[in-house]
């Protein structure tokens, strides 16, 4: 059993840190003057920074135990960890503890035997956390499900934040895509910080020192920021992949193998801010407005690919239709460039992201329409099932609601498409987001093939549409990855599929 409570009173700063203090808290607590208030009014003013550690579901419906709990109080103001504490948790089912998710996290079966189980343990998690700021790398999506997963388990009512940073999020908003995938194992390589562990209180310790790298680059950033920022958002780090050999080779344009390549530079910093999510299609001019469906074909081009990793396959940032509690999904206006607002989707804490798997293609690539840059946009056509059906309509309800609710005059156009004659069977039109890369224009999202028991991520040196087409045919079954977004342009409003994650079934 791994079991114990730290204070560090009166430990300082690193010196080279004390000028990023501003940075930090500008970051950190950004979320409006009403945090800002209570956090001076209430005693309860430490950040708790926290990381859970859990089993990795092998099937689909089964849920995650909780393996690891670990966390840090953190003065705002100083940045110094004032307690912290970290146990192991046993599982109600140890068989829970699979291969995967030992190598995952390296928690073995006989490591929680002994330790307590949650509801030991709740008491102490629930007052390190509830009434504090929250604070973690992706907690949004995973770890405040998690929380309150364990907590309803044992029926007790689970602790609430004061406010929630997602340090994921935060970090690719403000410091944009400069070590690749932004996941915590990345941007402690790209500091040269060493390697993650996926142990609890070892992940928020390198959580709130990759925070204070990242505000320190972008301190100095601000100090000076034509000579700084010219080349910083791209990183040097960034590789690409040759179709003809598969080796990384610097200066190419394409996917790596490991993590998608960094943004492009862009010439203005409000334009940068709104190119940091390339997934985030907001901006983009909705020209994809006809319901036509076709069926395009083309010649193919393979590329070249490896080998995916079986921890892709668990994905737990998205939800599959089954798990998703239509009460729980909310609409809200968040903040957008240049002072406007765009509807989010949620469920519960986080982004309404969803995993449908063996959807059939209905219509293939359709590349006939371009966004405001002139790229073409991607899309393609899919057979939806009932229960995504009804999400879908259930979110094109409350974001029509919120649109007409918020001024807008433009004319909603529903998410799911049900034509004259085959109301029976509904399609959904999955997007490609394209960024502009040098002279060059590719897509982004990951694309992985299938055969029998082997899953290869594919490799795109030269970014030909016809690969596309050649792959995505009608007929192809594929596993869908896609976030949810919402467009308001040129008189023409809704709710638009965008995938982030395709994996093509052979058979």
């Amino acid at each position: 059993m791994s079991l114990y409570i730290a204070t560090e009173a009166g430990k300082k700063a690193p010196f080279f840190f004390s000028c990023t203090l501003f940075v930090v808290s500008s970051l950190v607590f950004d979320f409006g003057a009403k945090g800002k208030n209570m956090i001076m009014g209430d005693e309860r003013i430490e950040v708790a920074f926290f990381d859970v550690e859990t089993t990795v579901p092998t099937r689909s419906g089964q849920g995650f135990a909780i393996l690891e709990f670990g966390a840090i109080l953190v003065c705002p103001r100083k940045l110094v960890e004032q307690e912290s504490y970290s146990s192991l948790v046993r599982p109600t089912d140890l068989a829970l503890i699979s291969t995967l998710s030992v190598r995952c996290n390296g928690i073995t079966p006989e490591a929680v035997t002994n330790a307590p189980t949650f509801g030991e343990i709740a008491d102490k998690v629930y007052d390190i956390l509830h009434g504090r700021i929250w604070a973690g790398h992706n907690i949004v999506k995973f770890d405040c499900h998690r929380i309150r997963e364990a907590f309803a388990g044992i029926d007790r009512a689970a602790p609430e934040p004061k406010g929630i940073i997602d340090t994921l999020s935060l970090l690719t908003q403000r410091f944009g895509r400069r070590a690749g995938d932004m996941k915590m194992a990345s941007l402690a390589s790209y500091f040269g910080l060493g390697q993650q562990t996926h142990r609890s209180l070892d992940d928020v310790r390198m959580n709130l020192e990759v925070l204070k790298y990242c505000a320190t680059v972008l301190f100095l950033e601000s100090s000076l920021p034509d000579i700084f920022t010219e080349n910083s958002w791209v990183s040097p780090n960034a590789t690409t992949r040759s179709r003809a050999n598969g080796r990384a080779s610097p200066g190419e344009t394409g996917f790596s193998a490991d993590r998608p390549s960094s943004s492009v530079k862009i010439e203005t910093y409000v334009e940068r801010m709104a190119e940091i999510n390339p997934f985030n299609m907001a901006r983009v001019e909705e020209s994809l407005l006809s319901d036509d469906m076709e069926d395009e074909s083309g010649s193919y081009s393979p590329g070249s690919s490896t080998t995916a990793t079986e921890s892709f396959i668990g994905c737990p940032d998205f939800l599959e239709p089954n798990e998703i509690s239509i009460p729980s999904v909310s609409v809200s206006l968040a903040p957008f460039c240049r002072g406007s607002q765009k509807i989010q989707v949620l469920h519960d804490y986080g982004e309404l992201q969803i995993c449908c798997r063996r959807m059939k293609v209905r219509f293939g690539v359709s590349s006939k329409y371009a966004d405001y840059a002139g790229r073409r946009r991607l899309s393609f056509v899919v057979d939806a099932s009932s229960d995504l059906c009804q999400i879908l309509d259930a979110v094109d309800n409350l974001a029509q609601k919120l649109s007409v609710d918020s001024g807008s005059s433009s004319e909603w156009r529903p998410v799911v498409t049900r034509k004259p004659g085959f109301m029976n069977y509904p399609t959904v039109r999955l997007n490609l987001p394209t960024v502009i890369d040098g002279n060059n224009s590719r897509w982004i999202t990951e694309i992985y093939q299938k055969e029998s028991s082997t899953t290869q991520k594919l490799v795109f040196s030269k970014f030909d549409v016809t690969e596309l087409e050649s792959l995505i045919t009608p007929g192809t079954f594929v596993d869908a990855y896609f976030s949810v977004d919402s467009y308001d342009i040129q008189q023409n409003a809704g709710i638009r599929l965008v995938a982030e994650k395709l994996i093509l079934h052979s058979t």
